[in-house]
């Protein structure tokens, strides 16, 4: 099982690594799109009208796949001062309900963002000509990504492995 446990990571290690790049193109991109913007209004008078709603679009991409990757590497923040007087079973078992409700929230993610982009499917954006249930993909697919990288955190803890969180000084694969 410990084997399997780090394929596994290893598999996930690499996505999340890609992830994370598309986020970091997507930011990178949404900048080059609102410096268009700002040139055409203020330089050639003539405002393109598809980069802010691009713009938006891809803030919600980059938000939640550098949130699904901070989960996966244990970056967010948490509130542990009760973690540091529990015994370190205790502490691991409040760590699995922390991955639990981040499971729940993910599935959340998943199951009202598909509820609104068929809500919203027939519709279409009008600067970009696409269904308007594209705005909720990235919704979905983050949720998507937070279930899965909560279950390797779950996974890894119930084989022993280390499972790293917000503070540790030691990152392990």
């Amino acid at each position: 099982m410990v084997d399997f446990v780090l394929a596994f990571s290893r598999i996930l290690a690499v996505f999340s690594r890609l992830v994370l790049w598309m986020a970091g193109a997507g930011l990178v991109a949404m900048t080059v799109f609102i410096g268009m913007q700002v040139w055409g209004r203020f330089v050639l008078n003539d405002t393109p009208t598809w980069t802010e709603t691009s713009s938006i679009l891809l803030m919600g991409w980059v938000i939640f796949l550098g949130a699904a990757v901070g989960i996966r590497e244990g970056n967010h923040l948490s509130f542990d001062v009760l973690l540091y007087v529990l015994p370190r079973p205790l502490v691991k078992i409040c760590h699995s309900i922390s991955d639990l409700v981040v499971i729940a929230f993910g599935a959340g993610m998943i199951g009202y963002g598909l509820q609104l982009a068929a809500t919203t499917w027939a519709t279409t954006i009008p600067n970009l000509g696409i269904t308007g249930a594209t705005s909720f993909f990235s919704l979905i697919f983050g949720g998507v990504l937070m279930v899965l990288f909560s279950l390797e955190r779950l996974l890894r803890r119930v084989v022993g492995l280390h499972t790293p969180r917000f503070g540790d000084d030691v990152i392990e694969e």
